[in-house]
């Protein structure tokens, strides 16, 4: 048993696809035309970090309540992880790419961390080694 996928709620497709995979070098796994419960079309779209077993279904926003989601899906909390085994290449990386961080890296029991947004403004933890 495991997570296959989780949602994060986006303002557009194709956005979020460009963030996730040339801003975090994460693959698109799935990008295909399918229908809402109602039967009005959307996407399916999937990306992931290389090798990964969970990816993240990227959900746009349908409606008033979804679209006040966007960026707040954790209530400001830093709601998604994101493991590398170089910290330091990964945050240069990422920061090439224009990727904001709230936070300078630092170094925490469990590991170096950073503290960055993604396209909408949900937080995110970049985690590596001690």
């Amino acid at each position: 048993m495991h997570i296959e996928h989780t949602a994060v709620i986006v303002d557009d497709y194709d956005t979020a696809i460009e963030f996730y995979v040339n801003a975090l070098g994460f693959e698109l796994i799935e990008d295909s035309p399918s229908l809402t419960n109602d039967g009005r079309p959307k996407r399916w779209v999937v990306v992931r970090p290389p090798g990964a077993a969970t990816g993240l279904l990227l959900a746009k926003a349908d409606g008033d309540r979804q679209q006040a989601a966007v960026g707040q899906q954790f209530a400001g909390r830093v709601g998604l992880f994101l493991r590398v085994d170089n910290f330091q290449a990964a945050h240069q990386d990422m920061v090439e790419h224009e990727v904001e961080f709230v936070s300078e890296p630092r170094t925490e029991p469990y590991g170096q961390v950073a503290v960055f947004l993604d396209m909408a403004g949900n937080k995110w933890d970049l985690l590596g080694p001690a």
